[in-house]
């Protein structure tokens, strides 16, 4: 359940109701006049900080397409997106941006360079994107996409794309490395 505090989230978010440190009740509380209200202990005055989410992804060509994937998993599942995913804690940003990019389209890429860093109101997510290059593996669908396709600039299915970041992104990459 979002809190009112939270709609608007393009991935939701969960609704903390206890401290993690001595299990009191927490409530939104204004603690500085320049910031945004802060999830805190009634009993211990802990600050719950909800920190945003890293996500990494990567933006490449096949032959002049780019690599996309029609997403098999919530949110937007059924559109289309390029591969990427959440970073684990350890991780680098690089290393899931290989990694994510592996799991769902199979293929196996080396990072060029870094596209973008897109953030939006409301979202708990910071998404960071690479070009990249193929190096190894078979374009195809992984567990969590439904479909994996390589679409011409010019038939990028820009209706079912699944995320502002998707469209973007995409646009800078264009506007960059295929004009």
């Amino acid at each position: 359940m979002l809190m009112d505090h939270e709609k608007g989230h393009t991935h939701g978010a969960m609704e903390y109701r206890f401290c993690p440190r001595c299990g009191g009740k927490l409530g939104w509380e204004k603690i500085k006049p320049i910031e945004p209200e802060r999830l805190v202990c009634r009993s211990c005055e802990f600050i719950f900080y909800l920190d945003p989410k890293v996500v990494a992804g990567t933006l490449f060509t096949i032959d002049r397409s780019v690599v996309l994937l029609r997403r098999g998993v919530e949110p937007a599942m059924g559109k289309w997106v390029f591969p990427g995913g959440y970073v684990d804690r350890g991780e680098s940003v690089e290393e899931a941006a290989i990694r994510e990019t592996k799991e769902e389209s199979q293929l196996e890429v080396k990072l060029n360079s870094l596209l973008g860093v897109y953030s939006y109101p409301r979202s708990p997510n910071v998404i960071v994107v690479y070009t990249a290059e193929v190096t190894g593996g078979e374009l195809a669908a992984g567990d969590e996409s439904l479909e994996a396709g390589r679409f011409a600039p010019d038939e990028i299915p820009w209706e079912e794309l699944g995320f502002s970041s998707t469209r973007d992104a995409l646009n800078d990459y264009i506007r960059l490395y295929l004009k």
